[in-house]
């Protein structure tokens, strides 16, 4: 076999390399001081130093789901890499982590650079907004693996937080306040869902919401981790759930002691258009919204409720509910 029996069995080398240079200037954004040496070695460094006393690395693992294939649809890949970072990130700073570093996994059939170097320009636009560094990751071309023009993604970070400052969901008490903070729609999930009411839809027009469908489809998930790390530090936060996958059902009661549960004051905060839009054309009903999207609250956090309204009113969330003696979520 020639020199090119590599790229003939459809892997190109030199589109690799394409992607590895024109992803260099997007990675140094996001380097911080701890980071060792640059892209290139076979594993990202990245040193502690002597500021910690008792540390606890805390480390999280997520993709973006079916939302990749409304970016492939649409044509718009630098915002997808977002959410692969706050997927990640914000289920990490539930435990008061700081977000230190993250790697990627980008997998394709068939390489095209310029996609690939937006999918990374969004991760790391994720990782300054999240505050971590772009430490590594892993382009890979495996042809056959994928249908044409599509990818995945995962992604992978690591924070730190004192062992006497972890947060303790132990803590929380009957009456204590639920802050939720906004999401910026969808977010990460449910698309399998989503897909399937918006099937047969021009995803170019707007069908009355604030901009396209596909655009309003791609909104990328919001980065809770400068609002968390603000409240940790000046209030008495008990708790934090990351609002994915299961909605309210699912996420809430893993963020409070067993034997108690919430209500949520509906109305008590804004819901992105999208959602009525949904369970109009899916016949969605409010428990289907609660159980599968985050129904407009990305991130809540437990507080005293003697410290609700200066919490919520210090990152522009609300006070969205209360802690109480009954087990589950009620929405009232």
């Amino acid at each position: 076999m020639g020199t090119d029996a590599y790229k003939d069995a459809g892997v190109d080398i030199e589109a690799g390399y394409a992607v590895v240079d024109g992803i260099k200037t997007h990675v140094a954004r996001t380097r911080r001081p701890e980071v060792i040496g640059g892209l290139g070695g076979f594993g990202g460094l990245f040193a502690l130093g002597a500021n910690y006393t008792d540390p606890v690395l805390v480390s999280g693992t997520d993709g973006v789901g079916t939302k990749l294939m409304i970016a492939g649809m649409v044509g718009i890949h630098d915002t997808i890499g977002i959410d692969l970072v706050a997927m990640c990130a914000n289920d990490i700073v539930t435990s008061g982590a700081e977000p230190l570093f993250f790697l990627d996994y980008f997998a394709t059939g068939k390489l095209s650079p310029s996609v690939t170097v937006d999918v990374v320009a969004g991760i790391a636009e994720g990782c300054v907004q999240a505050g971590c560094a772009l430490v590594g990751g892993e382009t890979a071309e495996m042809p056959g693996m994928y249908a044409p023009g599509h990818y995945d993604l995962a992604g992978f970070c690591v924070g730190v937080v004192e062992r006497a400052d972890m947060i303790n969901p132990a803590a929380v008490a009957v009456g204590d306040a639920l802050i939720g903070l906004s999401s910026s729609g969808l977010h990460s999930n449910g698309y399998s869902l989503v897909r399937k009411i918006c099937e047969g839809l021009d995803l170019s027009e707007s069908h009355g919401l604030d901009a396209s469908l596909g655009e309003v489809l791609l909104r990328p998930t919001t980065i809770y981790v400068s609002a968390a790390r603000a409240l940790i530090k000046d209030f008495d936060v008990r708790s934090l759930m990351h609002i994915t996958g299961g909605g309210f059902h699912e996420n809430i009661p893993r963020g409070i002691p067993d034997g108690l549960g919430v209500v949520l004051n509906e109305g008590a905060w804004p819901v992105p258009p999208i959602f009525d839009f949904l369970r109009e054309r899916g016949g969605l009903s409010s428990d289907d919204i609660a159980h599968t999207f985050n129904g407009g609250l990305g991130m809540i956090a437990v507080v005293p409720a003697l410290q609700a309204k200066a919490a919520a009113e210090a990152v522009g969330g609300f006070v969205v509910g209360s802690v109480v003696a009954e087990p589950g979520v009620a929405l009232r």
